[in-house]
């Protein structure tokens, strides 16, 4: 299946932009909390109703995501903990934009926005968890129709536009259905599996 966005910068342009950013001496590892830190920032800006420009720094936050990775890879320092601070880190960010529209919404008694925001979170969770377990199992599990860089640009989107009820609603579906997707995948791994041993 192909991804709607890409996971990583392509291959000459992430390593030009690894080597020079680890000239500066900043790890991938510093570089994933600042990301975290935009998030957090973004976070604050929602709940202070200035939607466009939590959009954009959310947007840029994530973005370091791609960078993030290219310095790990530059550096020969990617790693299993890096690779899970990392992973802890986005799901962090997710949670806090989240939670600020939540609020948001919340403030305004726009009842329908929260339910939304919990049911994009659910989702957001349920697709990565998938994914880990699958991991442990030994099925890598890239693939999904919307995966954390789709929620991102939905949400800084929609954040910009001026329609965050709209974008997390797409978010609540279609990171649900990736989660279904994602489990028939892995169960289907499974079954194949023991079919093999059997």
């Amino acid at each position: 299946m192909r991804n709607l966005l890409p996971t990583r910068l392509p291959q000459g342009a992430g390593d030009r932009l690894g080597r020079a950013v680890a000239r500066t001496g900043v790890t991938a590892n510093v570089i994933s909390f600042i990301g975290l830190c935009g998030s957090l920032f973004a976070a604050y800006l929602v709940i202070q109703d200035h939607l466009i420009w939590a959009g954009i720094v959310f947007l840029t936050g994530s973005l370091l995501d791609l960078v993030d990775g290219a310095v790990a890879r530059a550096t020969n320092t990617a790693s299993p903990y890096g690779a899970i601070f990392d992973a802890v880190l986005d799901r962090a960010g997710e949670a806090f934009i989240l939670a600020a529209a939540a609020w948001y919404f919340g403030e305004r008694e726009n009842e329908l926005g929260v339910a939304f925001c919990f049911l994009a979170l659910f989702g957001s969770v349920t697709v990565s968890y998938v994914r880990a377990r699958a991991e442990i199992v030994g099925m890598e599990m890239r693939e999904g129709l919307f995966r954390r860089q789709e929620r991102v640009a939905v949400m800084s989107a929609g954040l910009i536009l001026g329609f965050p009820a709209v974008a997390i609603g797409i978010i609540a579906v279609l990171a649900n259905l990736t989660a279904l997707q994602r489990s028939w995948m892995l169960a289907a791994y499974l079954r194949g599996g023991e079919a093999g041993a059997g």
